[in-house]
């Protein structure tokens, strides 16, 4: 039954040990099982990941030390209208491809404009990779995932596309391209209320336009960001 809000698609991948892809240098992710019924009468596990492991999100202390961190973001931050950008075909024919700016604009010619303070979600279908050595890539492609250009950030934050709140959403580990180990795009990106969805999921039911995303999980005090189940509203 269709909520009286619209419909929910999740957007996240389960987080699991066995299959969750891990940043290089992030640190392990564990579950352990320290209660069982048959011996404490209920069960209860141990989790111990980082805050940026499988499908997440990011405050802006993750990239600017004067930024805002997750507890200190109003609600209305995590709430956002979204519209998605498919780059699957042009990520199959070069794992560094990179949106740029020309990009939107032609996305713009087709779809209307990115409103105000949205969240701009690149659909490059590395979510496919998930729970493979392919999804941070093996030999000479290691390293080597699609993202935003600089211009790309650019241009949505002088046209107020991404304001004082905004995101930028990917299915990979991170906006920027997997190659640029300064983070430029994520440093662009973190300021005022603005935020980051990480290795999302599900994005072929994700409209073009008119749907909303809503990331979940617990507020850490001081925290760079959650572990996170992403929900989109779709009307």
């Amino acid at each position: 039954m269709n909520a009286p809000f619209g419909r929910l698609v999740n957007l996240s991948h389960v987080h699991d040990p066995a299959t969750t892809p891990l940043y290089p240098g992030d640190p392990a992710f564990h579950i352990d099982t320290v209660a069982t019924i048959a011996a404490d009468g209920y069960y209860l596990r141990y989790v111990r990941q980082g805050e940026h492991t499988g499908t997440h999100w990011g405050a802006p202390i993750h990239f600017d030390p004067s930024g805002l961190a997750a507890d200190e973001l109003d609600i209305d931050d995590l709430l956002l209208p979204a519209v998605k950008i498919d780059v699957r075909d042009e990520c199959v024919q070069n794992r560094d491809h990179a949106i740029t700016a020309a990009d939107l604009r032609a996305w713009e010619d087709r779809h209307g404009r990115i409103p105000d303070e949205s969240a701009v979600i690149a659909w490059t279908g590395w979510e496919k990779k998930w729970g493979t050595p392919d999804f941070l890539g093996t030999g000479v492609d290691t390293g080597h995932m699609p993202g935003f250009a600089v211009d790309a950030v650019d241009w949505l934050l002088d046209t107020g596309r991404l304001g004082r709140r905004g995101a930028l959403g990917i299915d990979t580990f991170g906006p920027d391209l997997g190659t640029d180990d300064s983070y430029a795009v994520s440093k662009l990106l973190y300021r005022e209320h603005r935020i980051s969805l990480e290795c999302l999921a599900g994005l072929g039911a994700l409209p073009v336009i008119g749907a909303w995303v809503l990331a979940g999980g617990p507020i850490y005090r001081g925290g760079s960001g959650s572990p996170a189940t992403v929900f989109a509203i779709v009307p």
